[in-house]
Order: structure tokens, then C-alpha cells, then sequence
């Protein structure tokens, strides 16, 4: 998966936020309606636009970016 043939990022959208490909929604809008319980049937018929791809896309944009530790959040210690 490329996910460069499917993430973008333009100044002039979002403020430059990374967004699919001919549209208007960022990946971290759709990273959030997963984090929030919504399936991928559910997104996909909500955002017509996208594809099973674009979405897949997002994931291999997120993982990517974990093993090049630009993304690592901050965990709590386990007692």
C-alpha cells in the first residue's frame, strides 16, 4: 500500500492538514470516527467518496509514521 497515492497535504486545504486525495477530510477527522466506535461500512457510506483503499491508506499513513517516531504518544506507567 502507497498510502502517498492517497494522502495529501495543500496549504490551501485544512490548512495544510494531511486529507484523501480529493476531498475535504483530514485523517485525523477519520482516525477520530474510529476512535470513536464507527465501523468502516459506517464512514464508507457516510463519506461516499471514499474507497476501502483510501481508508486502508490512512492506516499504513499512521503506522509509517510510528516507526519513523514521528507519532508516539505518551503513556501511563503501569503500577
Amino acid at each position: 500500500m502507497n498510502w502517498q497515492d492517497y494522502i495529501v497535504s495543500d496549504k490551501g486545504i485544512l490548512l495544510g492538514k494531511p486529507t484523501i486525495k480529493g476531498t475535504r477530510l483530514s485523517v485525523d477527522h477519520l482516525v477520530s470516527l474510529f476512535a470513536q466506535g464507527w465501523t468502516e461500512d459506517q464512514v464508507l457510506q457516510s463519506y461516499p467518496r471514499l474507497t476501502k483503499d483510501s481508508i486502508q491508506a490512512i492506516f499504513a499513513y499512521l503506522y509509517d509514521g510510528m516507526q519513523d517516531g514521528l507519532f508516539m504518544p505518551t503513556l501511563k506507567k503501569s503500577s
